[in-house]
């Protein structure tokens, strides 16, 4: 894979004003309206964590999304499972919109749950998905992915979405972050982790953000340290591509090792 920029045109996640994120302007160009690829995403991670679950009594005790940012949907996919969900965010103005939208989420996520209410376990939830979510969450948790490394908590369930990859230019950062995630996770947990595939970086409204140039064979050799059961599903028709600037996006889905 690309190894990044040299190291004077690195960009490292401290370096990056993430309170300028404007998640109203992120949420127009990506989810106002559900994508194929989104559909195709969700659906791998609803029916990795049905097949996980399935038969076992009661929920977990405890999901977590990592740099959650102005994004339910993975919040949603964990939702019949777990009793409490951690929402992990650094950007204020992100931290802003969940919390707007744990109050009373906007129409267009149910969108997102209509793909998911396609498993039983989801459709019993339908006329209290909304609630459940508000529950579970509480409030957001401001916080760092980077703070996981030192953390003595450790969550049942977890997911990580376009998140590693897209908040540095250094791969030795990308690598510690997705560390950082799976050293949370108990052993046995189940994941859904995304990546934006040879992303260049990206523009939310005026403000550039940085991102990492990963591939299939960084994230599978890089998760093999931590995980099992790795299933990788890469999507990348050019009719599915939401900006300029990446290739693909890849979903793993696996297990915390034992």
């Amino acid at each position: 894979m690309d190894l990044g920029p040299p190291a004077a045109e690195q960009k490292l996640n401290a370096d990056v004003p993430w309170d300028a994120f404007d998640p109203d302007e992120y949420i127009k160009h990506n989810y106002l309206e559900i994508q194929d690829v989104d559909e195709e995403i969700l659906s791998h991670v609803r029916d990795h964590f049905s097949d996980h679950f399935r038969g076992r009594a009661g929920r977990v005790h405890s999901g977590i999304d990592v740099g959650a940012g102005p994004n339910l949907y993975p919040a949603l996919a964990m939702l019949p499972w777990c009793d409490r969900i951690t929402l992990l965010e650094r950007s204020e103005s992100n931290l802003d919109y969940l919390r707007r939208q744990l109050r009373g989420y906007d129409a267009h996520w149910d969108q997102f749950w209509a793909v998911l209410r396609k498993d039983e376990a989801y459709a019993v939830l339908d006329e209290v998905h909304g609630r459940r979510l508000a529950e579970a969450v509480g409030a957001p948790e401001p916080g760092s992915l980077f703070d996981l490394c030192g953390s003595d908590r450790r969550w049942d369930l977890g997911t990580m979405f376009f998140v590693a990859e897209s908040i540095t230019t250094d791969l030795g950062e990308f690598r510690r972050g997705v560390g950082c995630f799976m050293h949370v996770l108990n052993p046995g947990a189940p994941f859904a982790a995304a990546f934006m595939e040879h992303s260049e970086g990206y523009q939310v409204g005026s403000q550039e953000f940085p991102a990492l140039d990963v591939d299939v064979a960084e994230v599978r050799t890089l998760l093999d340290n931590y995980a099992e059961d790795v299933t990788i599903h890469r999507t990348a028709n050019p009719q599915q591509l939401v900006r300029d600037g990446y290739t693909g996006m890849i979903l793993a889905c696996g297990r915390r090792k034992s």
